[in-house]
């Protein structure tokens, strides 16, 4: 069982690398539509922006999946560690509630810009993103180097 899961996700692998590479060639190679002096914009850019939410969609499903199997799994070999795994994810919670709270609403002023997305929603939760990256950055940082120290103490 564990050769065929290999070998599925192996042809998995190569199937995303053509298709990643047929969007690239496609975006870079096919020249650009419409163009008005400086505003123009490659023939495929949307086909490449689809293509990132999909994969973006496919690995956070995987990951909800894996995970949630994962949790199972240990839940019936020993419940009080399976408990103890939320943590992570209780903290990430409060991560993003806290870089929510950070975020700001106010609409911008932005010069030629008509569109409908300047709203408090849309702005606080790019703020909420830019945060949790900020934050969660922080931490990586500051695991590595405490890892490292308490690796050259033991």
């Amino acid at each position: 069982m564990a050769k065929l899961s290999y070998k599925m996700s192996y042809y998995a692998l190569y199937v995303c690398f053509a298709v990643i590479l047929v969007v690239l060639g496609m975006f870079f190679l096919v020249g650009y539509n419409n163009p008005v002096g400086d505003m123009n914009a490659p023939e495929h850019t949307e086909t490449l922006i689809y293509l990132m939410y999909a994969l973006f969609g496919v690995t956070v499903g995987l990951t909800v999946i894996a995970a949630i199997a994962q949790f199972g799994a240990a839940l019936k070999d020993n419940p009080a560690s399976a408990i103890k795994s939320l943590l992570g994810l209780v903290l990430l919670v409060v991560v993003l509630v806290v870089a929510w709270a950070m975020g700001d609403g106010t609409p911008m002023n932005i010069q030629g810009y008509d569109g409908s997305d300047n709203v408090p929603f849309w702005l606080k939760l790019t703020d909420m993103f830019l945060y949790s990256i900020y934050i969660l950055f922080g931490a990586t940082v500051l695991a590595i180097i405490f890892s490292s120290i308490k690796k050259k103490l033991s």
